[in-house]
């Protein structure tokens, strides 16, 4: 109970922050407008991270770096505390690279996440058209190439499942990788 509360208190700290420096840099790599309500929250949450690091990391062409390298310190700091609530830090030098791995694991469960969404709405006529445009323009990108090769089942568009079901996969090869990089902590 001593790790478990801290350790989920983190987790939803970090995943909210974190996942909103991703989607912050998604939504600028797709040039997703930022005047929508979900934008304006998204800059609220992470000016006071991202706006600092862009003084030292420089965007490349169309990737904000700065919102990138903000998730990943982010989950880095989540290790380092959770290590150190864990009575030391282990082989320090590995949490780099543990801090990928999890914050690859937090893009593929913000892409699951936005993916169930525009599943969702895709069923729902009544919702908001803002919302509806917002979250197609964010899921399109993924489910595009899945259409090019998955034809219509009795008209219905499964290229969504298919792009969770892979996210899914993805999921697990990184939870093992994550296991084979704490073993080599040890």
């Amino acid at each position: 109970m001593f790790y478990q509360i801290p350790s989920f208190l983190l987790d939803v700290i970090v995943g909210l922050l974190g996942g909103a420096c991703l989607l912050r840099l998604y939504m600028q790599y797709h040039r997703v407008p930022f005047g929508n309500p979900l934008g304006r929250f998204v800059f609220a949450v992470t000016d006071w991270i991202v706006l600092p690091l862009r003084r030292i990391v420089p965007s490349v062409k169309r990737w904000d770096l700065a919102s990138g390298v903000a998730a990943w310190l982010l989950v880095l700091v989540k290790f380092v505390l959770l290590g150190l609530l864990l009575g030391g830090l282990g082989r320090w030098t590995i949490l780099p690279l543990i801090s990928l791995i999890g914050l690859l694991q937090l893009a593929v469960s913000g892409l699951t996440a936005l993916l169930i969404v525009y599943a969702i709405l895709s069923w729902v006529p009544s919702a908001s058209s803002m919302l509806h445009d917002l979250i197609a323009r964010l899921a399109e990108p993924l489910v595009r190439p899945l259409r090019r090769v998955i034809p219509p089942v009795g008209g219905v568009d499964l290229s969504a499942l298919v792009a969770i079901v892979l996210l899914q996969v993805g999921a697990i090869i990184l939870g093992s990788m994550m296991g084979s990089v704490f073993t080599l902590g040890r």
